[in-house]
């Protein structure tokens, strides 16, 4: 690693903890580096497990950053990896403390499953989030009463008080919007979530006025795949794709599953769906037609 490319390295610390940052895109980034000082090297997972008495696969979770660091492994391997200048050591055990501080979303831990948590800190750090949505309005434009009744789907024996704390966790999220240097969403939703929304009527009114709302809002476009759009390259379901402001961090897509998800990074899976989505940002209604529906919709309701 070049002297160059430890300064970056510290600069990247203050970038990614100030208004997008977070430990999760400090964990990618730092184990990003750290495979490709392995790999220069010509070292092989095992052998650098073995530096640190572990095994392949915790290598492999730590260089994909979906594991924390301790100093004293990243010690290790920066001195298996023949990193011995103080300057190029430091700046990087200062980022793997800087990627072991709890998010704001470890107050959430208790109701917050460890592949969403992922989700949430890559989410903080995103600089723009692309989504489709078929049935439910994306998290981050959903209002209190609409995040409750979606809540509730999935939490139907679950305590006020639990119930609670999930809607306050979503609403908590939506402050990325608003905040200074705060992502670009761009979404995507099908007619279907507008029409077989959950709550009642004055649920889905609220969130519909929101929505008109929330996209006057210069960082935020939505447009909607209207039924008579047929059918389209999206029909495996929704997805979401994340983008970071630093060149270490690859593009993640996001693929919810029930009780799990899926992060790719490989660059020929997000390729993929990043020409699905630029697919539907073809078929969708623009953004004018777009408010037209929602206001249509709205009379409807």
């Amino acid at each position: 690693m070049s002297a160059g490319q430890v300064g970056n390295s510290a600069s990247t610390i203050g970038v990614l903890t100030g208004a997008r940052g977070g430990p999760t895109a400090l964990r990618i980034m730092l184990g990003a580096q750290l495979r490709r000082l392995r790999e220069d090297k010509h070292l092989t997972r095992e052998e650098a497990a073995a530096a640190i008495r572990a095994t392949h696969s915790k290598i492999s979770r730590l260089e994909l950053g979906r594991s924390g660091f301790k100093q004293r492994d990243v010690a290790d391997l920066l001195t298996l990896y023949g990193i011995t200048d103080e300057q190029e050591r430091e700046a990087l055990l200062a980022l793997a403390r800087q990627a072991s501080t709890p998010g704001w979303w470890h107050q959430y831990s208790d109701i917050l499953p460890s592949w969403l948590e992922v989700y949430v800190g890559l989410e903080a750090a995103a600089s723009m989030i692309r989504s489709y949505e078929v049935q439910f309005v994306h998290g981050l434009m959903q209002t209190e009463g609409y995040a409750r009744a979606v809540t509730l789907l999935a939490n139907t024996n679950a305590p006020d008080g639990e119930v609670d704390r999930r809607v306050n966790l979503r609403m908590r999220r939506q402050r990325l919007l608003t905040q200074t240097g705060g992502p670009r969403l761009w979404a995507v939703l099908d007619e279907a979530a507008l029409r077989r929304p959950p709550g009642g009527p004055k649920v889905i009114r609220a969130q519909l006025e929101h929505l008109l709302e929330i996209t006057a809002l210069p960082n935020v476009t939505l447009q909607i795949v209207p039924f008579h759009a047929g059918a389209h390259a999206a029909a495996g379901g929704p997805f979401t794709i994340l983008r970071f402001p630093e060149p270490d961090l690859p593009d993640v897509v996001y693929l919810e599953q029930l009780n799990s998800a899926l992060y790719l990074d490989k660059r020929e899976h997000v390729n993929d769906y990043m020409n699905i989505m630029d697919q539907l940002c073809v078929q969708a209604e623009t953004t004018a037609a777009t408010r037209r529906m929602l206001s249509a919709v709205l009379k409807e309701t």
